[in-house]
């Protein structure tokens, strides 16, 4: 197989083809390395490479809906029995998972080859990958910029081409930042629809969700229906409609109130390009006879107070999860093993107390009730994904080591400001691949909707990809070209 027709299909298409018994899982597996071997060197986006299990693929009576497809998962958050998971950390190096997580089982039942893992910045806690450890992610449009984060590797990786998706998690916008950088499709669920488990039962005290980035509506939403589902002990419980998320790419939305949000909650305005790509989207939206108009949505509580108590949350929440590695590494929690950012948040999260956890817990629930009157009022919620176009490489943690855990929480919330209200709600979201700047650099739209509205959300993105696709666009990093 031709590494330009590898790249020429989605995830669903090349298990098409593996029904069809014009390709066999072997092949697409040699598609796959190859496709890495080309591309990672320049983007360092797959920080490692295991043998591929092919045995349950490669067959043309295997109905499973992504039999055979390559397929990479983040290095955080999910595990696969035998491998190395290492949360982008010095800390966590070497550190091997014994079990499958919940996920894992339901990534290989649904026919996915994991063949390597993909890089995150350390802990996850950026919208940038940078790490010490593996080093930085490049962007396949442009190797001087960030591919996003916490899931940059992911996005890199399938923008460039290696796998058609990839596993990806979003606790403040890690599915969407980067898929907006890289110019993918990225879907985050409803809180409650995928496990996290059972190891870990809700991510950041229920801000944090999985799923993955792809290059196609309709295999993000295959893949939902591949891996929702409520193991026993969740702690939410989300149910699946009567439906597969599949059908709705291809079911018109109908008439949509769609609220558009030009300036982020902390104030900040979108940059040109970006509010270029907005209006665009706006006028796009009434092509299609949506009604649109402009919002300025309230959050409930000051930027300041929202800030403050996300980064209760995570600081809080990462302190055992750092404990337990050094404790498994047998390392010292210290600038040797973490780096400057992550050792503030740690340090901050040493502080919070329980009454500071349920304050924030508090805030989460003022900002959950507002969100849920703005979605009483409209079905969905667009904004520009991001303020600003991809940054170089090296801008996001600029003097890094002068900041405290309150400081670096803040740096991330207002690289995106717009992303977080999904997860502090449990809200599902997506960003949509519609704007390219005059440069070269693709603009992703937020849009949002109501608690265990993700159909609507997959509905719509479904008319946004027939009516404007994005599909053929290629980045100057792309394994087809090979």
């Amino acid at each position: 197989m031709q590494l330009h027709e590898y790249t020429g299909f989605d995830g669903l298409g090349l298990a098409q083809l593996l029904r069809q018994g014009a390709v066999s899982a072997a092949e697409l597996h040699d598609a796959a390395m190859r496709a890495c071997a080309a591309v990672n060197p320049q983007i360092n986006a797959v920080v490692e490479l295991w043998p591929a299990d092919l045995t349950a693929s490669d067959s043309a009576e295997n109905t499973a809906p992504f039999a055979g497809v390559p397929f990479l998962i983040k290095d955080v958050a999910v595990s696969m029995a035998g491998q190395r998971s290492e949360a982008g950390s010095r800390l966590g190096a070497g550190h091997v998972a014994s079990v499958d997580s919940h996920l894992m089982m339901q990534f290989r039942q649904a026919g996915l080859v994991t063949f390597g893992r993909t890089s995150t910045p350390e802990m996850a806690f950026a919208t940038t990958t940078e790490p010490v450890l593996y080093g930085a992610t490049r962007n396949p449009w442009n190797v001087s910029l960030s591919a996003g984060g916490s899931s940059g590797g992911a996005a890199a990786a399938v923008a460039a081409g290696i796998v058609p998706l990839a596993h990806a998690t979003d606790a403040a916008g890690s599915i969407r930042v980067p898929a907006a950088s890289t110019g993918l499709f990225g879907f985050k669920p409803s809180r409650g629809r995928v496990s996290n488990g059972p190891a870990m039962d809700e991510i950041f005290s229920g801000l944090g969700v999985q799923l993955g980035v792809s290059r196609t509506v309709r295999d993000s939403a295959a893949l939902l229906d591949c891996v929702q589902g409520i193991m026993p002990g969740e702690p939410y419980l989300t149910n699946a409609p009567d439906y597969s998320w599949l059908s709705q790419v291809s079911v018109a939305p109908g008439k949509l109130r769609i609220a558009v949000q030009r300036v982020a909650s902390n104030g900040a305005r979108p940059a040109p390009a970006v509010a270029a790509a907005l209006d665009a989207a706006v006028r796009l939206l009434a092509s299609l006879d949506h009604h649109v108009e402009e919002v300025q949505p309230a959050l409930g509580v000051s930027w300041q107070a929202f800030v403050h108590a996300n980064a209760g949350i995570w600081c809080a929440n990462l302190v055992p999860w750092i404990d337990g590695l050094a404790q498994e590494s047998a390392r010292a929690v210290s600038l040797d093993t973490l780096e400057p950012a992550t050792l503030a948040c740690y340090r901050y999260g040493q502080t919070v107390s329980a009454v500071d956890v349920v304050a924030a817990l508090d805030v989460r629930n003022t900002v959950t009730r507002q969100a849920g009157a703005l979605f009483g009022q409209y079905d969905v919620l667009l904004t520009p994904t991001m303020p600003d176009l991809p940054w170089p490489l090296g801008r996001y943690g600029e003097r890094e080591e002068q900041l405290d855990g309150l400081g670096w929480t803040a740096r991330l919330f207002e690289h995106s400001p717009y992303t977080p209200l999904a997860n502090v709600a449990g809200l599902p979201a997506m960003s949509v691949p519609l704007g390219m700047s005059d440069d070269g650099l693709p603009i992703g739209m937020q849009f949002m909707a109501g608690y265990g509205k993700d159909g609507t959300l997959l509905r719509l993105a479904g008319q946004l990809e027939q009516a404007a696709p994005w599909g053929q666009r290629r980045p100057p990093v792309w394994a087809g070209k090979v």
